[in-house]
């Protein structure tokens, strides 16, 4: 990711947006989200300081990441006053072009207790899909594909939101956590921009999300996002987290979302 410059990373990973309708007209994944942004701050009153609570909370949680991009505290002030990137959007509201990797042995329960006496399962997944073009959706508020993926995900592991200790979600940009949380039914539409203000997202709080760091303060990977994450529900299922650590998780979430929300597969883990 990063043996190319900023500005062509952006433009390749733009082109994983509408190619015929919305890519060639400058469209690029901060304008993307930025509309996102703005229809959750219309119809919810969302505010800049829910979403800059969301990079303070993530870089505090990245400064304890060894293995973070960035390890360094941001403060609610920075974070508010930093440079514009796509309005609404600010600098500490994008997540970071990173280099990365992470790897998981996926097989079946004998042959895992062949490698370790601790093996994580995996009990429900779920996949959801949504339109190429982001003019043809319903809603910009949130992502369809999101909302299916956990309904499959939850019926497949027979539980309900209510019962996640831990979740990693695809914080590409601040609005996308708080769409992300929303969308998991961790919160009802309008409401995890304030519970983030609450400090709910914080180890010890209603539902810790993404303190590793998350996308915004671990780094970005691309292909490696999705199995980072599988690896930090992991180390907390296990407690093996640290400073970090969620005490007594039993059950873990991921979320990770491709494009805009073209793609979105969850995965709920136990141990």
């Amino acid at each position: 990711m990063t043996a190319v410059s900023s500005g062509y990373a952006t433009q390749l990973m733009a082109r994983a947006g509408d190619l015929r309708w919305e890519y060639p007209f400058g469209c690029s994944f901060p304008g993307y989200y930025a509309l996102m942004a703005s229809a959750h701050m219309a119809e919810f009153g969302t505010t800049p300081e829910m979403l800059s609570s969301i990079g303070v909370k993530n870089h505090h949680y990245g400064a304890m990441n060894p293995n973070a991009h960035i390890q360094k505290e941001v403060s609610l002030e920075d974070a508010m006053s930093a440079v514009q990137i796509a309005s609404p959007l600010n600098l500490y509201d994008c997540s970071l072009i990173s280099d990365g990797a992470a790897a998981v042995l996926v097989t079946k329960e004998s042959i895992a207790k062949n490698f370790t006496d601790t093996p994580i399962f995996i009990r429900g997944i779920g996949s959801g899909s949504d339109t190429m073009q982001m003019s043809r959706r319903e809603s910009m508020t949130g992502l369809a594909g999101a909302r299916r993926a956990a309904q499959i995900a939850y019926e497949m592991a027979g539980i309900t939101p209510a019962d996640v200790d831990i979740a990693e979600v695809h914080d590409c940009f601040t609005i996308a956590e708080i769409m992300a949380l929303e969308d998991l039914g961790f919160y009802e539409p309008g409401q995890a921009g304030p519970a983030s203000l609450d400090q709910q997202l914080y180890i010890g709080g209603k539902i810790p999300t993404n303190v590793d760091g998350g996308l915004k303060a671990k780094g970005h990977p691309l292909g490696a996002t999705g199995v980072s994450q599988a690896v930090e529900i992991r180390k907390h299922l296990l407690g093996e987290n640290g400073k970090r650590q969620v005490d007594g998780a039993e059950i873990g979430l991921s979320h990770n979302v491709g494009q805009t929300g073209q793609f979105v597969n969850v995965v709920i883990y136990d141990r």
